[in-house]
């Protein structure tokens, strides 16, 4: 499916190495800031208290919230559960204070807000299960990590899978840089949108080397660099269908999704616009500077397979 067709080639490659230079300079300063600065961590990951609390009516969530901004925190997570009626609420450990005292000021407040409203469950969730989660997820991010070079080196060739790779760890090391140097919160639902771009960019990236494969076979006396360019040329326009129709989504959960989605969209919305720039401006120029050649794409016939060979000899 097309939505524009461009006639002639754009090429891409010939700006390949100032932007891998400028790609170069943005991984080094998104490691410098995770290194120095860190993670603002949320309460998943730190510990802290959790409080269910249940109406008879459709809560308010951004009355709940207000409720809990009044007692002078800030970062804290509000956000429904099951229910629209059933509500959890996450809070920071407070230095001096228990996970009942907690309760009890958090249940006051919100009872001021509205009489309705009932107590189900008050748990604290320890620092230990926060590593556990770090722990985890870096495991996570692992093993997604290498089932994609496994993937790109069975599906293609190992200079396609290591292109791949380091393009897609280029994604994910430049969303973390955001979130270290603008001390954004860091929580599950971030993860998962990290997760998920890291599959998103790898399919991109799959597109366009599927393509360049392709003109391979077809394009037997053309430069690899105008294969490359011609290739990503080819799929631009189901670059922006793609590309564009879940970006309408992720706005949509950025703007009107509440506090809850909101990190969630915005890694989204991160990845995707680095996973098109590293599709086609790192994966396809690392391939091609490790020497990407057609005969790594074709088939090599062995004399004893050929049968004209064996008719003759």
């Amino acid at each position: 499916m097309e939505f524009f067709r461009i006639h002639g080639t754009i090429h891409f490659m010939r700006h390949a190495l100032v932007l891998n230079i400028i790609s170069l300079v943005t991984f080094a300063l998104a490691v410098f800031f995770i290194s120095t600065r860190g993670f603002h961590l949320s309460i998943e990951f730190t510990g802290g208290t959790l409080m269910e609390v249940h109406y008879s009516q459709p809560a308010q969530v951004d009355e709940i919230r207000a409720a809990v901004l009044s007692q002078g925190y800030t970062d804290f997570q509000v956000q429904n559960f099951g229910t629209s009626q059933d509500v959890v609420i996450r809070l920071p450990v407070r230095t001096g204070e228990t996970s009942s005292a907690q309760s009890d000021t958090m249940l006051k407040a919100l009872k001021a807000k509205s009489a309705d409203v009932q107590l189900r469950r008050v748990e604290f969730v320890g620092p230990q299960v926060g590593r556990e989660l770090v722990t985890n997820g870096l495991m996570a991010l692992l093993c997604v990590v290498i089932g994609i070079m496994i993937y790109l080196g069975i599906r293609f060739e190992w200079k396609f899978a290591l292109s791949g790779v380091v393009a897609n760890l280029h994604d994910v090391v430049i969303i973390l840089g955001f979130f270290a140097f603008f001390q954004w919160e860091f929580s599950l639902a971030v993860l998962a949108g990290v997760l998920a771009v890291l599959g998103y960019s790898v399919n991109e990236s799959v597109i366009i080397m599927d393509r360049i494969r392709e003109n391979f076979r077809k394009q037997r006396k053309t430069s690899v660099r105008e294969i490359i360019n011609s290739s990503i040329t080819q799929t631009i326009s189901r670059t922006v269908i793609t590309h564009g129709s879940t970006q309408m989504m992720v706005l949509s959960m950025f703007f009107f999704g509440g506090p809850t989605l909101h990190y969630f969209a915005l890694a989204l919305t991160i990845g995707i616009c680095f996973g098109i720039y590293s599709s086609v401006f790192v994966a396809a120029a690392l391939a091609m500077w490790l020497g990407v050649k057609r005969e790594d794409m074709l088939k090599t016939v062995k004399k004893d397979d050929n049968p004209a060979a064996e008719l003759l000899g």
